[in-house]
């Protein structure tokens, strides 16, 4: 037996990050969850699955094969950022100081090798975390230059649609409405 699945989404273009922001962290605290939150994906992912270029994010709204991407939230930014670095800090400390044990050094030598080793690592850390930081700022930038960010929030029901829509105009939502996703078929049989 088959079972048909049709659901909504709310859609919203917000032409800053901060708004987009404060409406992502309202919709979550409002019953929506993480998994209900989609943006745009980057660039080249867009105009590759689509096999053309757009020039207006409005052009994808509705589309339902545009490809999309969770929202990275700045606080996971952070902790990514923070592991790239705390990684290439411990390691090299770490790598470090066993080499200088293991071949007899002293335990001054191997405190020098464990900071300068963290030292190094740690300066690489810093490197990568700002190539996360130019990767992410580039990629609102490229989108806000073709029209805004793009937010889709699935929809469960009338109230749930009435919430987003709500929640994404007063946070400055532009054109924000529903629209219905394509009918997915269910497989129940064994």
């Amino acid at each position: 037996m088959a079972e048909q699945a049709r659901d909504t989404e709310a859609v919203g273009v917000f032409h800053d990050a901060e708004s987009l922001q404060a409406a992502i962290d309202e919709l979550l605290t409002h019953g929506f969850d993480r998994a209900e939150l989609s943006v745009l994906a980057g660039h080249d992912a867009v105009a590759r699955t689509l096999g053309h270029d757009y020039r207006d994010v409005r052009e994808l709204e509705d589309d339902p094969q545009v490809p999309t991407t969770a929202f990275v939230p700045k606080e996971t930014l952070g902790d990514a950022k923070g592991a790239v670095i705390g990684g290439f800090l411990y390691l090299p400390a770490v790598i470090g100081t066993v080499a200088v044990v293991a071949s007899g050094g002293t335990l001054a030598a191997a405190i020098a090798a464990a900071a300068i080793g963290g030292g190094l690592g740690g300066g690489i850390g810093v490197a990568l975390s700002r190539l996360i930081d130019r990767h992410h700022a580039r990629h609102l930038e490229d989108q806000l230059q073709r029209g805004g960010l793009l937010l889709w929030v699935r929809t469960r029901d009338a109230a749930h649609e009435a919430r987003a829509q709500d929640i994404l105009r007063r946070h400055a939502g532009d054109d924000v409405h529903l629209h219905k996703l394509p009918k997915l078929v269910f497989s129940t049989a064994g």
